[in-house]
């Protein structure tokens, strides 16, 4: 996709994309996180912004996410329709993972 005004081009009609933007929004658990990621351990709320098909689609790469950096949901996550910061790709994604903790640790 070209990147000059790309969410214009979407919202006219310009070009297209088979993928819808979300925001998913968990109750995890956090552990010992990898690449740049950094939160403490222990209970905080993760969002991830991501492009897919379909509401599932960004529930399942969501927890695909916490299984490949180190963060476990607890229970089901909250899913948004939202505006995009980063344009769609050839494939489902996500980013702009964000770390809120709460609680002692």
């Amino acid at each position: 996709m070209d990147l000059k005004n790309w969410k214009l081009k979407l919202r006219y009609g310009k070009t297209s994309t088979p993928f819808k933007h979300f925001t998913v929004i968990g109750n995890c658990e956090v552990g010992d996180l990898i690449d740049s990621h950094s939160c403490r351990p222990g209970p905080a709320y993760v969002g991830v912004k991501i492009w897919a098909t379909v509401d599932q689609e960004a529930a399942d790469i969501f927890f695909s996410i916490g299984k490949q950096i180190g963060f476990t949901p607890y229970d089901k996550v909250e899913i948004y329709i939202t505006e995009a910061v980063k344009p769609p790709k050839n494939e489902p994604y996500g980013y702009d993972i964000n770390f809120t903790p709460y609680g002692e640790k």
